[in-house]
């Protein structure tokens, strides 16, 4: 069994986000980058997947810009077989990203393909159940645990709902997001990380995919959140039972 794992090029989670003064955007030049931690997730869980036999390949898929590679390099140093870069400078939104990987999964013909649930940058968390729907796959989102069975015919997932968890059966290939409590990412030793930059990364654009790039959206503006009000210190409960009842009406 095959498995195609999306990772994603985003701004470091530790990095405090600065918006560029044209308003066009945030700021991402000599910014720290990394892969988004749910991708980092998904790509775990195939590596598992695979260690316990059930899968013989993964492949780490990146779309965006040349720097992508170092992302690539990342995901072949935490244990993934391939690399694929599908290379295009521009802005892309979830739908097209989901129609390369269409395409991709066309192409490779996994049994299970995994993503993370969102991404840092944007939040979107859109683009795996846009590639479901083109795929015609079922799909899980959210995924908590994941438990194949012994034909690699069935996938059941426990995906995180408001009233607790839900237990899905699908049967494969399908679509898998995965969630914050599925796994621990490990790290990425010192002799894995010198031998993944000598590995071969697959290079490909849109247009060799027969995939048309259109931009569906127009980002008008972006600010930052106002500023945070200090903080009061009260002298008394009856002054706390005042504010919250006469400013913040909440009781």
């Amino acid at each position: 069994m095959k498995i195609l794992v999306a990772v994603k090029r985003v701004v470091d989670y530790a990095v405090k986000i600065r918006v560029k003064p044209d308003k066009s955007g945030v700021e991402t030049s000599n910014v720290k980058m990394s892969m988004n931690p749910f991708c980092e997730i998904a790509l775990e869980e195939a590596l598992r997947i695979k260690e316990s036999g059930r899968a013989k390949e993964v492949v780490a898929v990146s779309i965006g810009p040349a720097q992508c590679t170092d992302t690539l390099r990342t995901g072949l140093a935490m244990g993934a077989d391939r690399a694929i870069h599908v290379e295009y400078p521009g802005t892309l939104y979830p739908l097209s990203v989901a129609k390369i990987f269409k395409a991709l999964v066309d192409a490779e013909r996994p049994a299970l393909l995994l993503l993370g649930k969102q991404a840092i940058d944007d939040d979107c968390t859109q683009t795996g159940q846009m590639i479901a729907g083109l795929l015609k796959w079922p799909q899980a989102t959210f995924a908590s645990k994941v438990v194949l069975d012994e034909g690699n015919k069935v996938a059941t997932v426990d995906r995180e709902v408001d009233g607790g968890l839900e237990t899905l059966s699908l049967d494969l290939p399908a679509v898998i997001t995965t969630d914050l409590r599925l796994n621990q990412p490990r790290y990425a030793t010192l002799p894995n990380i010198m031998k993944a930059k000598s590995k071969v990364i697959k290079k490909l654009t849109p247009q060799d995919l027969n995939v048309e790039i259109r931009s569906d959206l127009e980002v008008v503006q972006v600010t930052e959140p106002p500023q945070r009000q200090a903080g009061v210190i009260l002298s008394s409960v009856d002054q706390l039972i005042d504010r919250l009842k006469n400013e913040a009406r909440v009781i």
